[in-house]
């Protein structure tokens, strides 16, 4: 079963399960998020489209974490009088787990566990970085005790 959602001024075709990075949407990491404009839901050959939303429709959702996203460069040149700029920007965005739908007389849920580890942490351990914190805070706390029994011993 998929749904076809409206949420920051674009729509969304998602199915329980799916992980979905939209607009900023205000919520800490772990609230439940419910999006009531659903545009279509359909399951096989079975589609109910609303004009304009499907009634009583929703669909729920997890909110992952808040992050930045990918950088945008903005260059602007005016050609033969030495014009350039060139400036960034960085789209706050939203990630999601969606958990369930309901509507047009259906509903389907996702039974998984959601997982709220933001991209960070999970780009630290594919570079193996996450071990080497952990191997510098181990060092750091053996070197700290060392330190304390000479202090005792003298």
């Amino acid at each position: 079963m998929y749904a076809v959602i409206k949420t920051g001024g674009k729509q969304y075709r998602v199915q329980a399960g799916d992980m979905l990075v939209v607009e900023k949407l205000e919520g800490e990491p772990g609230a439940s998020v419910a999006f009531g404009e659903v545009l279509m839901i359909g399951e096989g050959a079975d589609v109910t489209v609303g004009a304009p939303q499907v009634e009583g429709a929703s669909v729920s959702a997890t909110l992952v974490e808040t992050r930045k996203g990918e950088k945008i460069k903005v260059f602007k040149k005016i050609r033969r009088q030495g014009y350039r700029r060139t400036r960034g920007h960085r789209q706050f965005e939203t990630v999601l787990r969606v958990t369930g739908i309901t509507g047009a007389g259906k509903s389907e849920s996702w039974d998984g566990e959601v997982d709220l580890t933001p991209l960070v942490v999970i780009n630290a351990r594919a570079r193996n970085l996450a071990r080497g914190m952990e191997a510098a805070e181990a060092k750091a706390a053996s070197r700290a005790e060392r330190i304390a029994n000479r202090r005792v011993g003298a």
